[in-house]
């Protein structure tokens, strides 16, 4: 046998032999137990995002278009002087609409906009002003990035403060040490969506005023999941 294909197998032989030992040295020889610690704390909701919409029917669909657009670059051009809202378009859809006969007897055609803000006062006055022309779909209040993070963090380290207590708790009770075997960390939170009252698309512009926003805050929420074994003596 070639002394080189001799020398791989002798290689391959010995990881083998070692994975199994260390393969054998990991399974847990004591009592497995399964525990789950949750942890939540409030964030400020210091940003929002929401959209709006302008929306037409009727039967040509050419004349649709010409109104939605003119529509639209309309409240761009207010959107512009809100440097502090950024905003963008978010989708132009055309519907058909259908008669008693099944048939198509018009269209409907809706384009949307998406702001987001940490100025809660400009993007609260830049909808003011776009309600005069525009309706609104929904209103999301969520923590900026960085917010959710430091919520996040401070939650994950007393949900892990949390584990350990019980896993301590559980492990004196029946006189036993104990390692942590597994740990699973997840997180969560719902941004609150105001509810919006839908504006006509034809307002009195002596109508327009600051949207009223609330802020508020959002609960992060982190969940520790994981597996203790009670160690023999």
């Amino acid at each position: 046998m070639n002394k080189y294909l001799m020398l791989f197998m002798a290689i391959i032989v010995g990881v083998t032999a070692s994975t199994g030992l260390a393969a054998e040295d990991s399974k847990p020889k004591g009592t497995l137990i399964d525990l789950s610690a949750e942890a939540s704390r409030s964030a400020p909701n210091d940003m929002a995002r929401t959209t709006v919409y302008a929306e037409v029917s009727g039967t040509n669909p050419a004349e649709l278009a010409k109104q939605v657009n003119s529509t639209i670059d309309t409240a761009l051009q207010t959107a512009k002087a809100f440097t502090k809202v950024k905003t963008q378009s978010s989708g132009t859809h055309t519907y058909p609409t259908y008669g008693k006969e099944g048939r198509i007897s018009g269209w409907r055609m809706r384009s949307e906009l998406l702001l987001e803000s940490r100025d809660m006062t400009a993007l609260s006055d830049l909808l003011g002003r776009l309600q005069e022309t525009l309706a609104v779909s929904r209103l999301v209040l969520q923590p900026s990035p960085e917010m959710r993070k430091k919520a996040e963090e401070e939650a994950m380290l007393e949900a892990i403060a949390a584990f350990q207590a019980k896993a301590s708790l559980i492990a004196g009770a029946l006189k036993k040490s104990y390692c942590i075997r597994q740990m699973n960390i997840g997180s969560a939170g719902q941004p609150p969506v105001m509810p919006m009252m839908m504006r006509s698309a034809r307002m009195d512009a002596a109508e327009a005023a600051p949207a009223p926003i609330e802020a508020g805050e959002s609960m992060v929420s982190v969940t520790i999941s994981g597996q203790i074994e009670l160690l023999l003596e």
